[in-house]
């Protein structure tokens, strides 16, 4: 599978450097062109190509949605119909700036992710693990100390697809249900970047509802 990355920062190099160790390929975008790139794709070897973003939808098997939240509504939408779309962002006021919806708890970070690319099928992932702690912590299926991570969607489809990629870089999954629900791990909450096991983690999540 051929994975599409819109945004190059540093989540996105970490799953792509975790998915290509998995055996995926991907192609690598960012608002700057292709050609600022050409160091992020020698390190990630023959798995990497770098492409315009638009590119990256189209070719991408699955797109990974990996940039600042503000950056969201000039993001292209083009070729993402039908696809599996993992969105990894954040809202923090003090970058993108006040959104009221998000504010008032009205609608969540991937349900706006959702409105954008409304032919996709949008699941929430990464979101609530420090980028570096993608490639670090991973570990073998079985393993007593294997980290689990939440997902949310609406599509169960989408979401065996980020599970079968979760699975492959070494990480436990724990549908935390509808893509609402993906506020139960946004950052604030005491899931948020927490390592933790499937036992542990859904206990963190419970407490987001109380």
């Amino acid at each position: 599978m051929k994975i599409g990355f819109i945004g190059s920062g540093n989540i996105g190099q970490a799953v792509a450097t975790s998915a290509i160790r998995a055996g995926y390929s991907v192609v690598m975008s960012n608002s700057r062109g292709p050609e600022t790139l050409k160091g992020l794709i020698r390190k990630l070897g023959p798995k990497a190509e770098a492409a315009t973003a638009e590119q990256a939808a189209r070719e991408g098997d699955m797109v990974v949605v990996t940039v600042p939240l503000y950056a969201l509504p000039k993001l292209p939408t083009d070729g993402t119909a039908g696809k599996t779309l993992i969105d990894t962002m954040n809202y923090y006021p003090g970058r993108d700036g006040r959104i009221a919806s998000l504010d008032s708890n009205s609608t969540t970070t991937s349900e706006l992710t959702a409105k954008h690319f409304p032919e996709a099928h949008v699941v929430k992932a990464f979101n609530s693990i420090i980028a570096g702690e993608i490639v670090t912590t991973g570990k073998p299926k079985g393993d007593p100390q294997r980290r689990a991570l939440p997902i949310a969607g609406d599509s169960a489809a989408a979401k065996k697809d980020v599970t079968d990629l979760l699975n492959a870089i070494g990480f436990d999954v724990y549908d935390a249900g509808v893509l609402h629900e993906g506020y139960r791990f946004q950052n604030g909450t005491p899931a948020y970047c927490a390592r933790a096991n499937r036992e542990e983690l859904i206990q963190l999540l419970k407490q987001a509802a109380d």
